[in-house]
């Protein structure tokens, strides 16, 4: 058998980096399951580690990918209940190839009411959503949001109003997105308008800011004592400016690879519990399947405000 895979083996330009190659299909670990893939999505994360941004931790040649959901068709004994059964192959092996090999510990199985194209996106942007949320409870707070219209910003928001914040403010950069979060009860405004974002920023008790740079920092300087400025994405390409000494917000980071670093498998799995409820009811942005091997259409524009999210489809699952 042949296993077919997105793999890069030099950083770069992810259209220039990744190539689609067929290779030998190892002997499957008796430890590990075997997972074939069913979707995976193209997310901002899976290739920003492409470029050589994070060459300190991650070397070449790697698959690409991050998530993405896939059925058992191999299982040590010990987990023979989960053959045929749909699960998520996370935080192991990269997702973008046909088959993968992952630890029984860490897959999470899905729902049989979730939908495959929901469950692929289930764990980047819902998880990271969830945990800063459990980090930094908005029950009663005013919330701003950046990059509104991404998707993490999206679920933060949905979830700030249902966890009970008083007030939930997105700011947004494509107009496109002002009717769709006005009709989810967020009070939304343009990027462009910085003196009302500044204005609002004033009475906010927390924000999850995605873009860093001039924005975030001109954000982080209007609100007030003892707030919470949280950092979990640099969509400027730019840090929030240190050493500003008119800041009076908390200034925390948000990443989730650290905070999974100290979870148990038991831990990591009750995530789960909480998350399929509210990924189930959610307001997910709406999706493009492509093909595995049409991969460029997929990053073509992916990340061009008002595109669907582009979802990458294995063998028959489409």
């Amino acid at each position: 058998m042949e296993n077919t895979a997105l793999i890069y083996r030099r950083f770069g330009p992810p259209p220039e980096a990744l190539k689609l190659e067929c290779l030998p299909l190892s002997p499957r670990p008796p430890h590990l399951l075997r997972v074939k893939m069913q979707m995976a999505p193209v997310n901002p994360s899976d290739l920003i580690p492409i470029t050589g941004a994070y060459a300190h931790r991650v070397s070449p040649p790697l698959v690409a990918g991050y998530e993405g959901v896939g059925e058992v068709i191999a299982a040590p004994a010990a987990h023979a209940h989960l053959m045929g059964k749909r699960v998520l192959p996370l935080r192991g092996p990269g997702t973008w190839q046909a088959y993968l090999d992952c630890d029984p510990e860490l897959a999470i199985p899905v729902p049989d009411n979730i939908e495959g194209v929901v469950a692929a996106r289930a764990y980047i942007n819902p998880l990271a959503a969830q945990l800063m949320l459990e980090a930094w409870p908005v029950r009663d707070a005013h919330v701003l949001i950046t990059a509104s219209g991404s998707t993490c910003a999206n679920l933060l928001a949905q979830w700030a109003i249902s966890s009970g914040a008083s007030r939930v403010t997105g700011i947004y950069r494509a107009p496109g997105h002002k009717p769709a979060l006005a009709d989810m009860g967020i009070e939304a405004i343009p990027l462009c308008e910085m003196d009302q974002v500044t204005a609002t920023a004033a009475s906010a008790d927390v924000t999850f800011d995605a873009l860093g740079g001039e924005p975030g920092s001109l954000i982080l300087r209007a609100m007030p004592e003892n707030a919470n400025f949280v950092s979990y994405g640099l969509l400027t390409g730019q840090p929030v400016l240190p050493g500003n000494p008119r800041a009076r917000a908390h200034h925390r980071r948000f990443h989730m690879r650290e905070s999974l670093a100290g979870m148990t498998p038991d831990q990591w799995r009750a995530c789960y519990d909480t998350l399929w409820p509210r990924i189930a009811s959610a307001a997910l942005p709406a999706v493009r399947e492509v093909r595995l091997a049409n991969w460029q259409d997929a990053l073509a524009g992916y990340d061009q405000p008002g595109r669907s999210k582009p979802v990458l489809v294995f063998g028959d699952a489409a």
